[in-house]
């Protein structure tokens, strides 16, 4: 049986760093990927994950539905809307180009899988700055982003907690036990029809952790938490339910 495709977008940054050493001072520029946890998790799966770095996602998303009718599924992951709206033919020379926000939710219409999973660049983001509010992309997640920096830091942790009515969920098939904490999440609304299958305790907000949902003939589905440290910890990784979690959440986008 042949795989199913799925792209994975953003989970990637780079660092500059200014080392002061007494009198002296040197640079240093370090790339840091916190995607290796889910490819790790999904590698012997059903599932054969392409990997497009943020960087790399400005000039290589696809510009086309044929190239998006590539993968049965795209998953954003930190990483802003400015990624795939300013290519360089735009940013730097001024140029028209495809519109890929429109793109991803017309894909999504017509029958594609679309997630978005939580983080600095996620939703509305740190300071704003993701920007995915009153975008395309909204139009077709289970969720509206906030118009303002939308992180919630829980440095205390929290346990998600499964919405009683989906105790039987196909997405939590397979998982036993007390869940790790989470470190935070991306506040977000829930639209009218979307299901919320976890959300945070009562004691922690009640915020929505995971929302399914339909756009026209396409699967939906947030994860407003990360899926790597910090708000992810390593703790969380290593939990065999951290593994379970994903193949049910590919399995139920892509069935």
């Amino acid at each position: 049986m042949s795989r199913k495709k799925v792209l994975l977008v953003g989970e990637t940054w780079v660092t500059s760093a200014t080392h002061f050493k007494g009198f002296d001072q040197f640079g240093s520029v370090t790339f840091h990927s916190g995607a290796q946890g889910l490819l790790a998790a999904l590698a012997d799966t059903e599932f054969e994950i392409t990997h497009l770095p943020a960087h790399q996602a400005v000039e290589d998303f696809p510009f086309t539905a044929e190239g998006l009718s590539a993968y049965d599924a795209v998953l954003l992951s930190d990483i802003g809307a400015n990624s795939l709206l300013l290519h360089p033919d735009v940013w730097l020379n001024g140029k028209t180009v495809a519109n890929r926000l429109a793109l991803l939710r017309d894909w999504t219409a017509q029958g594609g899988a679309l997630a978005m999973f939580g983080g600095y660049l996620s939703f509305q983001g740190i300071d704003g700055k993701a920007r995915w509010h009153r975008t395309p992309v909204e139009q077709a997640l289970p969720v509206e982003c906030l118009p303002y920096d939308d992180r919630i830091e829980i440095p205390e942790g929290f346990r998600p907690e499964i919405e009683p009515a989906y105790q039987g969920h196909a997405m939590f098939s397979d998982i036993t036990g007390e869940w790790p904490v989470l470190l935070g999440i991306n506040e977000v609304i829930v639209k009218p029809g979307s299901e919320v299958l976890a959300r945070l305790p009562k004691a922690a907000g009640g915020h929505p952790l995971l929302v399914t949902g339909r756009y026209q003939q396409g699967r939906t589905l947030v994860w407003t938490s990360d899926i790597s440290p910090h708000w992810l910890p390593q703790s969380f990784m290593d939990w065999p339910g951290y593994k379970q979690l994903l193949i049910n959440m590919l399995s139920w986008m892509t069935r």
